[in-house]
């Protein structure tokens, strides 16, 4: 089965909550213009590039030791 077609063998109750990142981009893209709309000018790309990475790591990091999961692997009637 191609990788792109995987979600379709998964339960129905996991399929709907992966059918869009849309609230974690978002939530991404929030963090992202919070943090460089205060510096505002920066000198070069590079340290754009730097304090953006930094961001994501960031996130990466508390995603990785979080709790609250993104999907809830119990079945759950609906």
């Amino acid at each position: 089965m191609p990788e792109g077609l995987t979600v379709f063998a998964l339960p129905d109750h996991h399929r709907r909550r992966l059918r869009t990142s849309n609230p974690i981009e978002r939530a991404i893209q929030q963090e992202l213009k919070r943090r460089t709309v205060k510096v505002r000018v920066f000198p070069n790309e590079e340290s754009l590039e730097r304090l953006v990475s930094a961001v994501l790591v960031e996130i990466d990091e508390r995603w990785a030791v979080d709790t609250k999961a993104y999907i809830k692997w119990e079945c759950q009637d609906d």
